[in-house]
């Protein structure tokens, strides 16, 4: 019998989690050559299993793979399409850093990134739907140097062409959630930046048959709410916990009309946030009247990779718990 997702507040994930050893074994051995691309695959299966085990023993109802292949959300993908090189490492914030990509050329897809990944986490996901999730093309854009096309607009909507395709090889597989994970976006909060990525996305999910979505986290979004909410998709996956539900009241004043996912978990907070007070966080987002119980999806602000698995496993279960009790309330 297959797995019935929640009518009301279903919960989700948005992608990463802690990494398992093996996992960041098969990166280390797949950066120094000792590994094939092939052998890569299936030697981070055994962390991916870890990974849907935690998820059906905290009861999520929409998973992922964790992202335990993925050395970096950027690189990962540039590693596997034509036209990157990887340059030197770069901080990011805090204590971390990544190997930002070059672009050297057109970029073009060769052959399916993620797709391996997602067929085998559907084979052992007990049924509850995987979502595919692709790093987003002004992401993408905006976190590799830029040494040959020179003008923005032409690199993005090449790396749109490419994710498109591979979208194409999911829904293809039976993927019924894409998500499209846009971080850089609410950094660089410009009109125009809002408007270029809204061309880049008609591109990648024009005609999808499939739930649409877009993750977007931290930074001043609310600066371009306006010219965001017309985007191409069903969903907007936003991170709230971390900025005290700080965007609800744009939302509201600009008629959101779209599903909502919602974080009520801190992604950079090691303190489990109780049932209580992640039930308390849903009757905030549903006292502010944006969206209906049917169309609000609850889940952590952001991945959870940096996160220690106990405390990201404790997370999830209290969160599983409060959207139960939710789902009775309303």
């Amino acid at each position: 019998m297959a797995y019935s997702v929640p009518r009301k507040f279903p919960t989700t994930i948005v992608g990463s989690y802690p990494k398992m050893p093996q996992a960041l074994e098969a990166i280390k051995k797949r950066k120094s050559g000792e590994i094939s691309e092939e052998e890569f695959k299936e030697i981070v299966k055994p962390a991916i299993r870890e990974v849907v085990e935690d998820y059906l023993w905290a009861g999520v109802d929409i998973i992922s793979d964790g992202e335990q292949a993925r050395e970096d959300m950027v690189v990962y993908f540039a590693e596997r399409m034509r036209g990157y090189s990887i340059g030197d490492w770069v901080r990011v914030f805090d204590n971390e850093y990544f190997r930002k990509p070059i672009v050297i050329g057109r970029v073009e897809w060769i052959s399916p990134m993620t797709l391996d990944h997602w067929l085998y986490t559907t084979s052992i996901s007990q049924d509850r739907p995987v979502k595919g999730i692709l790093t987003g093309p002004y992401t993408m854009m905006e976190w590799s140097f830029d040494l040959y096309y020179r003008d923005r607009r032409e690199l993005i909507i090449d790396l749109a062409k490419v994710i498109r395709r591979e979208v194409e090889e999911l829904i293809k597989a039976g993927a019924q959630y894409i998500q499209v994970d846009e971080p850089a976006l609410s950094t660089r909060p410009w009109r125009e930046d809002a408007e270029l990525l809204k061309e880049a996305l008609d591109i990648i999910f024009k005609g999808l048959e499939a739930k649409r979505i877009i993750h977007i986290c931290f930074g001043r979004l609310e600066r371009i709410i306006p010219y965001i909410l017309d985007y191409p998709v069903d969903q907007f996956d936003l991170e709230m916990k971390n900025s005290n539900f700080r965007l609800l009241p744009y939302l509201k004043e600009y008629g959101f009309n779209k599903e909502l996912a919602f974080g009520v978990v801190d992604v950079h907070s090691f303190q489990v946030e109780s049932i209580r007070e992640i039930e308390e966080a849903i009757d905030t987002v549903m006292r502010a009247d944006i969206v209906n119980p049917e169309k609000a999806y609850v889940k952590p602000d952001c991945g959870l990779k940096r996160l220690p698995r106990d405390i990201a496993r404790a997370k999830l279960k209290n969160m599983v718990e409060a959207a139960r009790r939710a789902r009775e309330k309303y």
